[in-house]
């Protein structure tokens, strides 16, 4: 009988392992959002905003939300999927630099993990991962990259947060040009 308890415990504790495991996996990528308007509030499922980017159609919540927000709908989908163009390998260098943490502090005031902690490494982590296929960002692509279950968006502040992450890619675009006419200015002519 005891034998026969010890397995089941067993059984049980091996199940629970399991199951953490998956769910651990699966909370790679940001699956929810919390989008706030002042006092408005909202949980949407990314999905939802996946589907009105691509589409231009509004989910009953998302409308609602807006609506109650007095946003115009077409500018934040805008803000969603304007992409910005920057180096990804720049990026990465530039965001683990004192005035990248900075922004990255500055954009962490808008887009953030639920509890506030590690913001601007999970900020890093989805920018950088945003901009290693196409070396472009855009915020739909950052949240869905966004490695928490859960992220929260400061809705009215969204566009400032667009601004500067286009901001800071012109600036690592101007010191990547500027970088490559130094390289050929110093290269040594052929003999």
């Amino acid at each position: 009988m005891q034998l026969k308890k010890l397995a089941q415990g067993w059984k049980l504790f091996l199940l629970a392992n399991v199951g953490v495991i998956f769910y651990s996996n699966a909370a790679v990528a940001a699956e929810s959002i919390v989008l706030k308007y002042t006092i408005i509030q909202m949980t949407v499922p990314v999905i939802e905003l996946e589907t009105f980017a691509q589409t231009g159609q509004l989910s009953p919540g998302l409308e609602l939300l807006l609506g109650t927000a007095k946003q115009n709908p077409e500018r934040f989908r805008q803000a969603m999927i304007k992409p910005v163009k920057v180096n990804q390998k720049f990026l990465d260098r530039a965001l683990n630099s004192q005035p990248g943490e900075m922004i990255l502090d500055q954009i962490g005031q808008v887009i953030h993990t639920p509890s506030g902690g590690k913001d601007r490494e999970a900020l890093r982590s989805a920018l950088v991962l945003s901009a290693s296929q196409d070396n472009e960002i855009t915020l739909l692509e950052m949240i869905r990259n966004y490695p928490t279950a859960e992220i929260h968006v400061e809705g009215d502040r969204l566009v400032e947060a667009y601004g500067k992450i286009a901001s800071l890619a012109g600036q690592l675009n101007g010191v990547s040009e500027k970088l490559q006419d130094v390289l050929n200015k110093i290269r040594l002519p052929k003999l």
